[in-house]
């Protein structure tokens, strides 16, 4: 996780641009937020460790990769207009680093993407969903980790509310056909995230 900042140096080396100043610090420092225990660095290093391997299927690579750094950089676990802020918040810093306006259009549609309440409107959309989504696929231990790590962010929840809300929003992903859309992310994760997705929903 001590290699982020110097991905960011290299992700904004592709652009041909330097970062605002200052700006890779407030992003790091907003996902080492105290409320947050899987939405935290290790997902973003885990993001952009998994896009590394599937590059080659993105269209913008350097939209892709500017959205995964921005995709949860607001997190507020009782809000529900995290994607918009943290895409607004995109917009605004990549305009002042001198982004050029249209990809700053399609980071922050990218982002928007992870609402995850619509089907993916291009490849590379498809592309951020699935790696974000990459954690359903994990290995075993892994996606244990994740489940108590999601349980903690939802501690404020009561446990009979938690649990029949966390069903649901699991059986919305199990009942996905497929759950990824990208080829080359089924073809690796698909069905170690059906298996992990029924037992977790079995054991709520």
């Amino acid at each position: 996780m001590d290699l982020l900042p110097a991905r960011w140096l290299t992700t904004w080396a592709a652009l041909n641009l330097t970062p605002p100043t200052g700006l890779c610090e407030q992003l790091l420092r907003a996902w080492d937020e105290p409320q947050r225990h899987y939405h935290t660095r290790q997902h973003l290093s885990e993001c952009l460790t998994l896009f590394d391997t599937l590059r080659a299927h993105a269209e913008q690579p350097a939209d892709i990769e500017l959205a995964l750094w921005f995709h949860d950089a607001i997190y507020d676990v009782q809000a529900h207009d995290n994607e918009a802020r943290s895409a607004h918040w995109a917009t605004e810093a990549l305009t002042a680093g001198g982004v050029d306006a249209a990809r700053c259009q399609r980071v922050h549609d990218l982002i928007m993407a992870t609402c995850h309440t619509a089907l993916p409107a291009s490849q590379d959309q498809a592309l951020l969903v699935d790696i974000d989504l990459a954690i359903l696929g994990a290995p075993a231990a892994r996606f244990a980790e994740y489940t108590r790590q999601i349980g903690a962010e939802y501690a404020w929840v009561p446990p009979q509310v938690y649990a029949v809300k966390r069903r649901a929003v699991l059986q919305g992903f199990l009942d996905r056909e497929p759950i990824y859309t990208t080829p080359a992310v089924a073809q690796r994760l698909e069905q170690q995230a059906r298996d992990n997705l029924a037992k977790a929903i079995s054991s709520l």
